[in-house]
């Protein structure tokens, strides 16, 4: 069936989103591995900090004389716990459940998917644009394991024209956090809402008219900050043709002039000082951090004098004690993120002014979620009356980045 044949009118495009439809029992399965990763991450996470500090502490103050310094002697004193040992194994299998159950939806539905976005890069009615290239070079990093246990990873296509590992990542991600959101607003609050109303709020005269998305996948931590800044012209970048082709249709269905390219952000193809803002959400830590240095350069290059640049990633090591290390690093060694922790060690402002950026304009903060937070304190934290709260539970994001 077209999107011409599903009830939509002549001159709109059927979203991408709506397309993939789970059957009852799908979405019962669906449901399920949302509340198991809510219990694991919450429950059994409560249950495994507390084995820590009444077993494992106690046990390596007494056998070293000082409890542990880092994260790497929390997780070797850690392994033999049997809390850890089965939280992980729940872990692993949840995540690997998450993609499991939205497959056979996605498998089903993949020729209305290929359908309606062919008919989004044809029509164009937002006026976006679609840049791929075959020849492009996948990264290792990308091309050598599935990221985040996802089949696929972001890159692999089985046919002509294929969005299914986009579709994959799209639907997944949302049974992944869905037991996690609960209680936000639909429609506020995230990633790029909150960084958006943030830096709106913080800087007030900041009108950008060029806005970057380094690794953007589907777009959905892109399309907000057009929300927020609506005179801008949205670009997004990503390696993975699958996602790009997803990303264009729903930017298109939703009236978004975005323009997608398939390109390496540790060199692009656009001009010195193009972009007023350049962005990026959970992208960094999957690569290298020869490849970070790379990209930071790259955007001091292509960053407009006056320009901001702004990271969403978890906290750095140095931001955090010894056990919560041990506990964000458990994607390093089970989630095939092998980068995560070697990204994590890393100042980050360091790394800002290595690329060339003026000290005194690199900063890195927590911000609060907006869709858990008062209107009235978000807007006291962005103007430095209130703390943010801690990270945890999607109540804060850190971001750092720099202003050039």
């Amino acid at each position: 069936m077209s999107p011409l044949d599903s009830g939509v009118k002549s001159h709109e495009l059927r979203s991408i989103e709506t397309v993939p439809q789970p059957t009852p029992d799908e979405q019962a399965r669906q449901g399920y591995v949302s509340m198991l990763r809510k219990h694991i991450m919450a429950d059994m996470a409560k249950d495994m900090r507390t084995a820590y500090e009444t077993e494992v502490a106690p046990a390596f103050a007494k056998a070293h004389g000082r409890p542990p310094k880092d994260g790497r002697e929390v997780r070797r004193a850690m392994l033999s716990n049997a809390h850890f040992r089965f939280y992980s194994s729940m872990r692993y299998n949840a995540q690997e459940m998450t993609w499991l159950s939205v497959q056979d939806t996605i498998e089903r539905a993949l020729p209305q998917l290929i359908d309606v976005a062919d008919e989004a890069a044809r029509r164009r009615p937002a006026g976006g644009t679609l840049r791929l290239n075959p020849d492009v070079e996948i990264p290792r990093a990308v091309s050598s394991l599935d990221i985040h246990l996802m089949p696929g990873c972001y890159h692999t296509e089985f046919m002509d024209n294929d969005v299914a590992v986009a579709a994959m990542y799209a639907q997944g991600t949302r049974v992944f956090g869905a037991g996690l959101r609960v209680g936000r607003p639909k429609h506020k609050g995230g990633v790029a809402d909150s960084i958006g109303h943030y830096l709106k709020l913080k800087y007030p005269n900041f009108r950008p008219k060029r806005i970057l998305d380094l690794g953007c996948t589907t777009g959905s931590n892109l399309l907000p900050y057009l929300d927020v800044f609506p005179e801008a012209e949205g670009y997004g970048i990503d390696i993975g043709a699958p996602l790009l082709r997803y990303a264009h249709a729903k930017a298109e269905a939703a009236g978004k002039r975005v323009h997608y390219s398939q390109q390496n952000a540790e060199k692009t193809d656009f001009p010195d000082g193009y972009f007023d803002l350049v962005v990026s959400s959970f992208f960094l830590h999957e690569l290298s951090v020869a490849s970070t240095r790379k990209i930071l350069k790259e955007i001091y290059r292509i960053l407009a004098p006056g320009g901001l640049m702004a990271h969403m990633e978890l906290p750095p090591a140095d931001a955090c004690d010894p056990y919560y290390n041990f506990y964000l690093d458990w994607d390093a060694f089970y989630n095939n993120e092998p980068h995560y922790a070697a990204f994590r060690a890393q100042n980050m402002r360091r790394l800002c002014i290595e690329a060339g950026f003026d000290a005194k304009k690199c900063d890195q903060t927590r911000i609060p979620d907006r869709g858990v937070v008062s209107d009235e304190y978000f807007a006291d934290f962005a103007c430095g009356k209130v703390a943010a709260p801690q990270h945890g539970n999607f109540a804060s994001w850190f971001i750092f980045g720099a202003l050039k």
